[in-house]
């Protein structure tokens, strides 16, 4: 939006007198005021007293209430009143009306600095709104819709130079106005009806959205039938701690401002994330660049208007457009000439065209494009009439076979199997894209794997949706693309599998295999169920066909199915296959919807685990989230579980780190949480061996949806990862604050377990908890710490320099935060004059939204990092790392961590009674209250290259004896091995 210099005085910031006598009139009449200066000496004499509002711009009742420290500075004398402050201070961060939202209006409609209101003449988002927005029918908040309401009241009287919010707050009064609906977040109606109390006190409010955004209990009432306050606060526990502590009037707000954006659940039959995966709803939503999946939601009642084109049409469409705009690159591609030219490549690829030019040179511009190595390319001009037959005009370095009429996949393939070069041989497609990173991403894959003998493709077809995500055969001889019609992101996608096979569209095969096995079956020819066919004779040679959603393409998927003939020769051909492949087909699964999950994959895992944690536990989150990692990464890559990764609170904001994070082979199910959790479990009956739920509290969470789905999970056993017993820390930092604890350790305990009930088996961190854990009652309890293998080439004490902090601060509660603090404030200036200058004190470690560490932490001697991927440059570059935690429960992983790249540690004695080091000889330890020991402990460690050695030595020695890899796997193959 261009701003337009203002020249108007600031309305909201005046006194109305013409408006108070219309307002206040029986007041002002029981005084017997009428002339313009005694109304206005009374308004500031008395009125302000009275919570009287000067104007119809500022609201003194609504602002006091919403501002309860505003209220505060009024009531000691600091301010006059809440327009007082408003005016004064208050206007560029508050709002200064129940139906004007500054932040809201900055952030949509001025979305530019304080500075440039300024050179503007703009005070602040209401000035603005005041003088231009309010006529250009902008919304102030998400509870006026100016359209909506002049649509609602056709009769209202609007200056147009004014809008209708202004016209609005100056009639006084207008009942019938305001009992009609305003806004789409807010339906009147249904309000009255809902709570029929509100129209008892009638006279003190001016509709119910005044009620509704003014009353003292606002968790009490709903906005409209589509939002639950209990609901929402229940199932995120996030919010309702925001709520508590004032940063929301209620659940509703946080859902109109950031909630609905996130696909947050507003009630239990309304899931906004189903709603917004229905194309027919985001193309109508993509329309309205303001609306929202919710209001679009409130608007049609729920109802999705399935008019327009059917899937098949769009499927049809979508190809058209694909076809032009191969034809458009066609004149750009003709004149770049693509070039495979090379000695030695690294790998073959064999296409095999019939015709289709553009699209031929489509495919080969994306091959080219997608891998720098060397390709040899062999293309099989099966018969072709159009440019295809003169294709080397254009493409360099092309092995080029022609036959005499179109001779099909099958048998060009074959045909072109004896020119292979390479060890790895590809078969591609020449309708389709390759996306980035796709055949660099198929060959890494023979790497990681060597029992891998082919790999596919996540095949993506032109409208969007899946082909197949690995394909499978079923018992009586069916093939069927998983997945096929769903969107490429849904985690089932998204995970590595061994497959009974997978498309020949794009399938990388071992070149030996290749030879050994004569390529296709030409009983085959010319064509389905050859690829079905060489998958499954890989798959009896003992390789696995690899199913990696890493390796994207987008396929056209021509061809003549649905013919009649070609229906005839697919079941010739399906009868040849179920009879050379009979002992394999009997030891598939009969084809049925509730077979689908375990039919997915090739063959069954060791064991399947649902792994539940507060988020998705991506390493840099720290706070024990590594520790789950390791975990996760044990139970998929060390003893062959099927792990489904299941977030308590949906992910928001990690979407590019979602499947780097993790295992390729666990399925991370990015976008869901608590409240889906029982129809995700009553989706896959009897699916999971086993439940891992990571952290104590969690237990509480799960507990009554486990009651809720007991008959559907037969022989599931519960794990409770307690990761760290919570009390002792929590009278650890009641101390700390001088602060007497209402209750003793032992009704903590009682409290924090009192749903582990719910678990069979108990994991702790170290023998401390796990005897605090036996003492409660639980029998079956493993000790697991945390996976460490030590650095026996760290570098050594000349080759660091400056000390280190690694840490995860997410909240202002954290202990990661108190131990900055209190380490920067109290001990850092003891190290000024005993450490060289230039020594740096380095923070790193992510970070919450709402922390500005470079703020809290002034000393001119911090560096903060933030969150560092890559860690063991970092632990190698430094002299000393320094845990100063004052409060904690469990293991500290970055103790163990720092320990095992050969950085030697100052820690707290809190620390230290955790690891069960020895102070001196492992590591310095220091009191937690004591600045000047731990500034002496560092001195001395810094600057005492033989301690710092031995230190360095003995702590190394420590990770190779207690955090033995072998040892870890051994013991959560125990666990899980119940």
């Amino acid at each position: 939006m261009s701003l337009l210099k203002l020249k108007r005085k600031i309305d909201w910031a005046v006194f109305d007198g013409e408006w108070y006598k219309q307002q206040y009139h029986s007041v002002l009449s029981f005084f017997e005021l009428s002339q313009d200066g005694e109304i206005e000496e009374f308004y500031k004499t008395k009125g302000r007293d009275l919570k009287h509002s000067p104007n119809p711009f500022f609201d003194e009742s609504w602002y006091l209430q919403r501002y309860s420290d505003v209220r505060e500075l009024v009531a000691s004398g600091e301010y006059h009143s809440g327009f007082d402050h408003y005016v004064r201070v208050g206007n560029l961060s508050h709002s200064p009306h129940w139906l004007f939202d500054e932040e809201y209006y900055r952030r949509l409609y001025l979305d530019v600095s304080p500075e440039i209101l300024r050179e503007n003449n703009i005070r602040n988002g209401y000035d603005h709104y005041l003088n231009q927005g309010s006529r250009q029918l902008n919304s102030p908040s998400v509870f006026f819709d100016p359209s909506l309401f002049i649509s609602e009241n056709p009769d209202f009287k609007i200056d147009i130079e004014e809008g209708p919010y202004i016209a609005l707050l100056r009639s006084v009064p207008e009942p019938a106005v305001y009992q009609k609906r305003m806004s789409w977040y807010f339906d009147p109606d249904w309000y009255v009806k809902t709570y029929p109390d509100v129209c008892e006190d009638g006279v003190l409010w001016q509709g119910p959205l005044h009620h509704y955004l003014t009353n003292d209990t606002p968790l009490k009432y709903n906005p409209n039938q589509y939002f639950s306050e209990d609901f929402y606060l229940s199932c995120y526990v996030d919010i309702a701690g925001a709520v508590q502590n004032g940063g929301f009037r209620n659940g509703y707000e946080h859902f109109a401002k950031y909630g609905q954006y996130e696909l947050r659940q507003p009630e239990p039959e309304l899931s906004l994330r189903v709603y917004a995966e229905n194309t027919k709803v985001k193309t109508e939503v993509a329309k309205y660049a303001k609306s929202s999946f919710f209001v679009y939601y409130v608007m049609n009642n729920g109802i999705i208007d399935q008019s327009g084109y059917t899937e098949e049409e769009i499927e049809s469409i979508s190809k058209d457009v694909y076809q032009r705009m191969s034809r458009l690159r066609l004149p750009l591609l003709l004149r770049s000439k693509i070039d495979f030219s090379c000695e030695n490549p690294e790998v073959s690829v064999i296409i095999v065209a019939y015709n289709n030019f553009a699209m031929t040179m489509t495919t080969l511009a994306s091959l080219r494009d997608n891998y720098d190595g060397r390709i040899q390319v062999i293309l099989v001009d099966s018969g072709s009439s159009d440019e295809v037959k003169h294709i080397e005009r254009y493409v360099n370095g092309l092995d080029i076979i022609r036959t005499v009429g179109n001779v099909g996949f099958l048998a060009g393939c074959n045909a072109a199997l004896e020119k292979v070069k390479a060890d790895y041989v590809l078969y591609l497609n020449n309708d389709l894209e390759l996306m980035p990173l796709a055949l660099e991403t198929a060959l890494a894959r023979f790497v990681k794997e060597p029992e891998a003998g082919a790999v596919g493709a996540k095949i993506i077809r032109t409208n969007g949706l899946l082909q197949e995500a690995g394909c499978i055969i079923w018992q009586r001889g069916a093939a069927s693309g998983y997945l096929r019609d769903q969107l490429p992101d849904v985690p089932e996608a998204n995970y590595v599998r061994s497959v009974d096979f997978c498309s020949g569209a794009f399938l990388l095969v071992r070149t030996n295999i290749l030879k050994e096995l004569g390529g296709f079956d030409a009983d085959y020819a010319p064509a389905y169920f050859e690829d079905t066919d060489l998958c499954v004779r890989i798959n009896k040679m003992g390789f696995d066909v690899v199913y990696d959603p890493g390796v994207t393409v987008i396929h056209y998927e021509y061809g003549t199915s649905g013919s009649s003939g070609s229906n005839q020769l697919m079941l010739i051909n399906q009868q040849r296959f179920i009879e050379k492949n009979s002992d394999y087909i009997e030891q598939r699964l009969p084809r049925h919807d509730g077979q689908l999950l375990y039919a997915r994959s090739a063959y069954p895992s060791l064991k399947r685990v649902l792994f539940i944690e507060d988020y998705l536990p991506f390493r840099h989150l720290g706070s024990g989230f590594t520790r789950s990692n390791d975990i996760i990464t044990v139970l998929t890559n060390c003893l062959g579980c099927h792990v489904t990764v299941y977030p308590v609170f949906r992910n928001t904001g990690e979407g590019d780190d979602v499947y780097s994070g993790f295992p390729d082979r666990a399925e991370i199910m990015w976008n869901k949480g608590i409240d889906d959790l029982t129809d995700f479990l009553k989706s896959r009956p009897g699916y999971y061996d086993a439940i891992w739920v990571a952290r104590t509290h969690n237990a509480e969470r799960v507990a009554p949806v486990l009651a809720d789905v007991a008959g559907v999970m037969p022989g599931c056993k519960v794990i409770l990862d307690t990761e760290a017993v919570a009390a002792g820390r929590e009278q650890q930092k009641a101390a700390l604050r001088g602060e007497q604890a209402q209750h003793s350790l032992d009704e903590m305990l009682r409290q924090e377990f009192r749903s582990a009930g719910v678990a069979q088996k108990f994991v702790a961190v170290n023998e401390r908890d796990a005897a605090t854990l036996r003492r409660l009652g639980m029998q079956d309890v493993t000790v697991l710490g945390h996976l460490q293998s030590p650095d026996r080439s760290a570098p050594g004490y000349d080759a660091r320099k400056n000390l280190l902090f690694v840490g995860a601060v997410h909240d202002k509660d954290s202990p990661n935060l108190d131990s900055l603090i209190w380490f920067v404030t109290q001990v850092l200036p003891l190290l000024d004059g005993r450490l060289p200058d230039d020594v740096t004190f380095d923070v790193c470690g992510f970070c919450g939204a709402d922390i500005d560490l470079a703020a809290l932490l002034p000393h001119p001697r911090v560096r903060v990092l933030g969150r560092v991927d890559a860690l063991a440059p970092v632990y190698n570059a430094h002299r000393v790392f320094v845990a100063p935690t004052r409060f904690a429960g469990g293991i500290p992983y970055k103790i163990h961590e720092a320990a095992a790249h050969g950085l030697p540690i100052v820690a707290s004695d809190i620390l230290r009674e955790q690891v069960g080091w020895q102070d001196g000889t492992d590591m310095l330890a220091c009191d937690h209250m004591n600045a000047s020991s731990f500034a002496e402990a560092i001195v001395k460690l810094y600057t005492t290259s033989d301690l710092w050695g031995e230190i360095q030595h003995n702590a190394l020695e420590r990770i190779a004896r207690e955090n033995q890899p072998q040892a870890y796997i051994n013991a959560i193959e125990k666990i899980i091995m119940m």
